[in-house]
């Protein structure tokens, strides 16, 4: 029987970057990743391709780019002054996490910096790639009436989501919107303390 909307999913699975055959995700040694099926809370191409599946199956799905993360954008590349990361030691490569204007988790790459700006990168580290999953889907279960309302299932209810495992990379997004000031102010290493009026930090997408 076929995975329908609205069913609660628990899957686990090992994600390869198709170009260069390496592990980019996995969260098969630890707990399930749950989430609610027609609610968005996974990739698309990804969700899509599980509707096919039932509990007990395995397989891999092949989900590209523009079903995934969706293409790199350049436009998503922005040039900020260097004030709005006091007090952090900045290192090409590294990765700052914090939350948009609407509250949900950006993480960006700082690509190079000197005394006077950062150039740092809202495109999510998987943009422009083809992802292979090796799924096996372990659990499926009708939603009760209170997850049906809240999208929320229970299984999540002490991680704060639907996206809490490995790093996310099954259901987070990219992070970046058409706002240029969506960034903020500076951004915070300690995972919690903001510099500058920013609320950004090392802290992982959940």
């Amino acid at each position: 029987m076929a995975i329908k909307n609205d069913q609660i999913v628990s899957i686990l699975y090992e994600v390869k970057d198709v170009s260069t055959k390496k592990i980019v995700d996995s969260n098969m040694n630890g707990s399930p990743l749950t989430f609610m099926i027609g609610r968005n809370q996974i990739i698309s191409g990804l969700e899509n391709a599980l509707k096919s599946m039932d509990m007990g199956d395995s397989g891999d799905i092949l989900v590209k780019s523009i079903d995934a993360y969706g293409e790199y954008n350049q436009d998503a590349v922005q040039i900020l002054p260097v004030e709005q990361f006091a007090g952090i030691p900045l290192e090409n490569g590294m990765t700052l996490y914090g939350q948009d204007e609407e509250g949900g988790t950006v993480a960006v790459v700082v690509k190079s910096f000197d005394n006077h700006s950062v150039t740092i990168d809202f495109n999510h580290h998987l943009a422009g790639k083809d992802l292979l999953f090796s799924t096996h889907v372990v659990m499926v279960r009708n939603a009760t009436d209170d997850e049906l309302l809240t999208g929320t299932p229970y299984e999540n209810l002490n991680y704060g989501g639907s996206c809490s495992s490995g790093g996310g990379s099954c259901g987070c997004g990219t992070g970046y919107g058409d706002d240029d000031n969506l960034f903020g102010g500076g951004c915070a290493t300690d995972g919690g303390h903001s510099h500058g009026g920013g609320s950004c930090g090392t802290g992982h997408c959940h």
